[in-house]
């Protein structure tokens, strides 16, 4: 598929420079890189990630993963799973301390799996530029039905 080369990420929406857009962008490249240590230190110590927003395989209760130790566990369910990652960006738009981002996620798994993830991010930022709060809007069945074996 055309950009999905050895990039993680395909940027197509606007992208001038601003806080939450930037650190949305440096999430999507330490996820694909597989740098958990990197990563936490984008979140602020009491930030808290939505992905998916509500109940989910990975939230059951909806609550959200809290804090540096949730964080952490959210990665080990939710990322540590994936062999690659591909960030496309169709869109963005940034305001405030805040950044959506309309987007598809490309997994792959060791078995071959492949999922796209068509969603909505929202990246929001705190005044020393780390992320706050994190919501992820998408569908879970609806990305599982997309699923196929890859050679």
């Amino acid at each position: 598929m055309p950009g999905m080369d050895d990039a993680p990420i395909s940027w197509h929406g606007p992208d001038a420079d601003h806080a939450a857009r930037n650190a949305a962008r440096r999430s999507y490249t330490l996820v694909a890189a597989g740098d958990l240590d990197a990563w936490l230190r984008l979140y602020a110590d009491d930030a808290v990630i939505e992905d998916p927003v509500g109940s989910s395989m990975f939230d059951p209760e909806g609550k959200g993963h809290r804090g540096t130790d949730g964080i952490r566990a959210f990665w080990e369910t939710a990322i540590a799973p994936v062999d690659r990652f591909h960030f496309t960006v169709h869109d963005s738009h940034a305001n405030g301390a805040t950044c959506a981002n309309v987007a598809t996620i490309t997994t792959w798994f060791g078995d071959g799996t492949r999922v796209d993830t068509d969603l909505v991010t929202v990246h929001e930022v705190g005044e020393d530029g780390r992320i706050v709060h994190m919501r992820a809007y998408w569908e879970p069945e609806r990305a599982m039905a997309t699923a196929r074996q890859e050679p």
